[in-house]
Order: C-alpha cells, then structure tokens, then sequence
C-alpha cells in the first residue's frame, strides 16, 4: 500500500519499541516523530500537525486516554489516533473510544497491520475533509469540482495552485512548512526552491491583490498560512 507523505507521531515510552515502530513506518515512507511520555506528546500536537498520532496507553504521569482526551477537547485536532496497550478486556477499549481514539491495537502486534492501519485512517480521514466544501472568511474551495470563488467570484488557478490552496485551507490556521507542501505535492521529486515560491506568488496574486484583506501570509524562516488576520 503506498500513501502520499505524511506525518505520524509515536507516543511510547518503551523506547526500543518506538524505534522499531519508527524505523518500520519511516522505511514504508512515512515521517516520524517520537514523545516519550504525555506532557512531550502534548507540546508537541500544539506545535505542528500531524496526520496520524499512535498513542501507548500505559505511560508514567499523563496515561494515553488523558493525552488522547486533551488533544480533541483541548487542542481540536481530529486527525486519526490509534491506541497500543498490553490491556484487552472490552472495557478498555471502550475507555479508548470514548475518549477519542479512533482504533485500537493489543500488544504484541504486527507492524504491517498497524502501518495498514494507519495508511487506512489518513486515507479517510484525508478523503473525508476533501469531499467538503473549505471555507475561510470570503473564499471557499469546492474540492469536488476543483472550483474556488472569493466574494462570489470565480477564480481560475493552474492545477499546482489548486493543491497548494487545498492543502493550506485544509490544515488552516495552522501553519503549514515548506517541507510539507513540497512533499505532498510533489513527493520525492522535490524541484529547486523557487518552484514553489513561484507558484505561492503567482496564488497570492489571484486569490489576494484583488480584496481588501489578504488570507496568504509566509511565515519568514518557516511556512506559510492560509488564514484571516485574527488567527495569525
């Protein structure tokens, strides 16, 4: 199974074993992160954005249902997470699912489920947000169709322009890397750095120049976000 890239978080304490989970995933293309408890696993699901988080339960200080329950109500992130514990009876894993997870794995396990696993969630979990329409402040993008209006009207982009400006409305206020952006359009096959500063440029133009208040802003050093002023 092959994915476009994308961005897991592994929340263990056992470090050999998030090693091996890492070195399997990233092997299968996939970047990754580590947190070797909740409070680091926290601090970073505020910093960036990831597309899949896999979260041990059995962790000193913040257990896993805490962390898991904390990044929906507290932080608002919805990306797809799947829990690892030793723990098998059915209550537990009710304790998982109602604390937001949204699968479930019992050690010891395969790593080729959990990768299938994952590859599975952030399929849908990507599928489901591009068949809604995306909205901020007077623009919308209608992935179905590829149609993007500001103020009611039409505005014509080249098809790079289209997912640079589906990516950033997708993650948006969130600030989305270069690194990112490249990767997910482009893959492996990364052009040279004014590729893509050439197209945001020629996007900036069409979807801000002509309004009063710019949605597109570059983040020096860093990124770049697609947002109103307000959520700067």
């Amino acid at each position: 199974m092959k994915i476009n890239p994308a961005t897991v978080l592994i929340v263990e304490d056992h470090q050999d074993l998030a090693a091996n989970i890492g070195d399997f995933l990233e092997a299968g293309g996939m970047t990754v992160d580590f947190a070797a408890d909740g409070i680091t696993a926290l601090q970073l699901c505020s910093q960036n954005r990831f597309d899949a988080i896999v979260l041990d339960i059995m962790m000193p200080g913040i257990d896993g249902y805490e962390v898991c329950l904390r990044i929906r109500n507290e932080l608002q992130q919805d990306m797809p997470i799947i829990m690892l514990t030793a723990r098998d009876t059915l209550d537990d894993k009710l304790t998982g699912f109602e604390q937001g997870a949204d699968d479930y794995l019992i050690k010891p396990f395969e790593m080729k489920e959990l990768e299938a696993r994952l590859i599975s969630h952030i399929r849908r979990h990507r599928g489901d947000m591009d068949t809604k329409s995306l909205t901020i402040a007077d623009m919308v993008f209608e992935p179905k169709t590829m149609r993007v209006t500001r103020s009611g009207e039409a505005i014509k982009l080249s098809p790079i322009m289209l997912q640079i400006l589906r990516i950033l409305m997708r993650e948006s206020p969130n600030l989305v890397s270069r690194e990112k952006l490249e990767a997910e359009i482009w893959g492996e096959d990364t052009p040279d750095s004014d590729t893509l500063r050439s197209h945001l440029y020629n996007l900036r133009k069409l979807i801000d120049k002509p309004y009063q208040q710019h949605l597109l802003h570059t983040i020096p050093g860093i990124g770049y976000k697609l947002c109103e002023e307000k959520d700067l």
